[in-house]
């Protein structure tokens, strides 16, 4: 069997450092629409107001993590179009944002260590089984084993096509799952405008060995699972 060709990815990164005891920064810590907003001020004009797929034209996907004892938010904002911050209020940020362009190419069998906060839910059904009944209702895994079985179902073993048997779409790599390390996150809500908004999270780190190039690439530009306008689903490797 061939193997599948190399594939190259092609982003630019921007890890901005933020002051949590500036208001600017609690209000995004608080409110998962205002750090939606926070990540998309960095994007304006290149797509027309309103457009309701801005953030997946531009290839936007973010994470983010807090040092409580450093009173830091580490916002790190990846991108297909470069970002502008001139626009962060004065104090917000701790220093100048640090952007770079990622280009890597990736080949079977490369081994790349990874992190990413995913979103890991499930369709429950909504009443009684029925031949016609549509999806049912997104509920999300709360446990460490649950979580891990979610990610495992999107490995993909040499050989095995984008997507699994249940449709669900794979990742363009393998990994041993006992190795696979994941921790709960704070769930992230919205007190306001969407107060439905509720986003649990999960990190899972471990080792990818690369099986299908093009399919980790499109797994690395578009992200992993649903919340991906919350944080989520970016997919980080070295």
């Amino acid at each position: 069997m061939n193997k599948p060709p190399a594939a190259r990815f092609v982003a630019t990164h921007t890890i901005l450092t933020m002051d949590t005891r500036h208001p600017y920064t609690t209000k995004s810590l608080v409110d998962a629409q205002d750090m939606h907003r926070t990540v998309m001020s960095g994007f304006r004009g290149w797509v027309t107001d309103g457009d309701l797929d801005a953030r997946a034209q531009m290839g936007v996907l973010s994470t983010w993590s807090v040092d409580l004892k450093a009173a830091t938010l580490i916002l790190v904002v990846q991108s297909r179009v470069p970002g502008d911050w001139a626009g962060m209020p004065r104090g917000a940020l701790t220093g100048k944002p640090h952007v770079m362009t990622v280009d890597r190419t990736f080949r079977p069998g490369d081994t790349l260590a990874f992190r990413t906060v995913v979103n890991p839910t499930h369709s429950r059904p909504s009443g009684p089984p029925a031949p016609d009944r549509s999806r049912g209702r997104r509920t999300a895994h709360t446990r460490p084993d649950h979580v891990k079985n979610w990610f495992v179902r999107r490995l993909q073993p040499p050989g095995e096509p984008r997507k699994a048997p249940d449709n669900v779409v794979r990742i363009g790599a393998t990994a041993e799952p006992e190795t696979l390390a994941v921790r709960m996150l704070p769930t992230v809500t919205s007190p306001s405008a969407h107060k439905a908004l509720r986003i649990v999270r999960a990190e899972v780190r471990g080792a990818l060995t690369v099986t299908d190039p093009a399919v980790l690439v499109d797994a690395m530009t578009q992200g992993i699972g649903p919340g991906r306008a919350y944080g989520c689903g970016l997919l980080l490797t070295r």
